[in-house]
Order: C-alpha cells, then sequence, then structure tokens
C-alpha cells in the first residue's frame, strides 16, 4: 500500500514571488510659454535701454569751450602785464624817471567877507584871493605836457573860491614854471556849522585853515615817445591865513599874505572809466 502526499498548508519560506512592474511612459515635455500666448509680430524689433554715457554732449562742449576762453584770456593778461612791467622797468633804467613837483609860492587874500540875512538866516560867502604856484621837473630827459589848470580853494572841506589857469605850458627837463591865478567866490551860500568854524578860527592867531586843489591833465615825452593824457590832482595842505580888517570891503583895506612856510604839495593820479573817476 502507498502512501499519498499531501501539499503542505504552510508556504515554502523559500519560495521567491515575482511581481511584474510596467515599463515607465515617458511623459510629453510641457508645452512652451511662448505658445500659450498669443501670436506676437515678429517684425517688432527688440527693445534696448537707451545709453546714458552721452546724456549732454552740448552742455559739456559748451563748458569745455567756456574754460578754454578763459583759458587763454587769463594767459593773455598775465602776458601782457608782463610785457608792460618788463617795459617800466627797462624805462626806469635808462632815465629814472620822477614826478613833477609843486609848491604854493603865495596866496594873498584882498577879501573875504561873510555876510548873514536875517530874513531867511542865511550866510553868504564873497572872496578874492591872488594865488602863485611853481612847479618844478627834476629829470633830466623827459618832459610834461600840461593841459588847463582849474583851482579850488577850500576851508574846512567847503568851497570858498574858485579859478583856473587857463593857459596850457610845457615843463622842460630841469626847469621851473610859475603859474599865477585868481580865485573869487560872489554870494556863495555857506553852511551854518562852517560859518561857525571859521568865524572861530578867524579869532586864532594862525587863522583859517585853507586847502588848494588843482585839477589837470598830462602827458609825458621821453625823448620820441609821447604818452596819451592822464588826469592829475595836486592838493595842496598846510596853509593858514588871516582875513582883512573889516572883510576887505572897503578899499583902503590891504590884502593879508597867507602863511606858506609849511604847505605841502602831493601828485595823485586821476584814472577815469566810464563814469568813475579814482
Amino acid at each position: 500500500m502507498t502512501d499519498r502526499v499531501y501539499p503542505s498548508t504552510k508556504p515554502n519560506p523559500t519560495t521567491k514571488t515575482t511581481t511584474t512592474t510596467t515599463p515607465n511612459r515617458r511623459l510629453p515635455p510641457p508645452p512652451n510659454k511662448s505658445q500659450s500666448h498669443a501670436p506676437t509680430n515678429t517684425n517688432r524689433h527688440p527693445h534696448r535701454p537707451n545709453p546714458t554715457t552721452n546724456r549732454h554732449p552740448r552742455r559739456r562742449s559748451r563748458r569745455g569751450c567756456f574754460c578754454l576762453c578763459c583759458f587763454w584770456s587769463i594767459l593773455l593778461i598775465t602776458i601782457l602785464l608782463l610785457i608792460a612791467a618788463i617795459a617800466g622797468c627797462i624805462l626806469y633804467l635808462l632815465y629814472h624817471p620822477h614826478r613833477p613837483t609843486f609848491s604854493i609860492a603865495a596866496l594873498k587874500i584882498s577879501e573875504l567877507n561873510l555876510t548873514t540875512t536875517a530874513a531867511d538866516d542865511t550866510t553868504r560867502l564873497t572872496s578874492k584871493l591872488n594865488l602863485t604856484i611853481s612847479t618844478r621837473n627834476p629829470n633830466k630827459k623827459i618832459t610834461f605836457y600840461y593841459d588847463s589848470i582849474a583851482i579850488t580853494c577850500l576851508s574846512h572841506e567847503t568851497q570858498i573860491a574858485k579859478g583856473s589857469y587857463s593857459n596850457p605850458f610845457v615843463s622842460k627837463p630841469n626847469n621851473i614854471s610859475i603859474i599865477h591865478s585868481s580865485l573869487n567866490s560872489n554870494s556863495l551860500i555857506m553852511e551854518a556849522e562852517v560859518v561857525n568854524m571859521m568865524r572861530s578860527d578867524l579869532k586864532k592867531k594862525t587863522g583859517l585853515p585853507l586847502k588848494v586843489l588843482l585839477d589837470t591833465e598830462a602827458r609825458v615825452k621821453i625823448e620820441s615817445l609821447r604818452s596819451k593824457k592822464v588826469g592829475i590832482r595836486i592838493k595842496c595842505e598846510g596853509i593858514h591865513s588871516l582875513i582883512p580888517s573889516g572883510g576887505g570891503r572897503n578899499s583902503s583895506s590891504s590884502s593879508v599874505a597867507a602863511t606858506v612856510s609849511a604847505a605841502t604839495c602831493k601828485l595823485d593820479l586821476r584814472i577815469k572809466i566810464w563814469k568813475w573817476t579814482f
């Protein structure tokens, strides 16, 4: 009698279980974003940013031209000043130029009368003066040519007489020229403060302090070279004078000579630019 073999109910531990896997399928690529939008115009140019390097070329060119003009102008002025300085040094070394000198030779007052009107309380001045001036040219090879001279006499910076020397003259090298002139004023209204100071000075022994101003134009000649006319002012100070008795109204009263021994005269150039004089 044969035995039957019955299958075991327990699974065999060595049995391998095989699983079937489906092959990976490649997904189709996602559609391009540009394809999802509406079609664009292919003839349209791409956007290009504007260059920022040359935003204001005209302004820069104008600034460059202006700076260049300023540079050349300053350079030209510097060269001209240098040439003038060199020429001045050469002239000084060759000729040793000196300014002309002026002095008050004499000043006489024949009338100086202050009259106060009671109606309007104003004081008027009437005066007559005779002035003599000497000028000397100390140079050896330089000649001065003078135009007519305007002369003013002041006291306390107020005009008391005025005159002129209308004859142009030439001051030659190492020469002395004499100028005579008459100054006067007629019913010149004076300020009350100035009148009080003048009356106070007339009580002193020294008398009135006076100042003489000479205004003219002159040019210089160095051998064959002549300069242009230049304005000059001569200021003479340190003059004192009394007045004739009675103010000089009487014909019998004699003129009074001023004290001019301590008078000094200073010459200054008068440069005129348009309406201003320096």
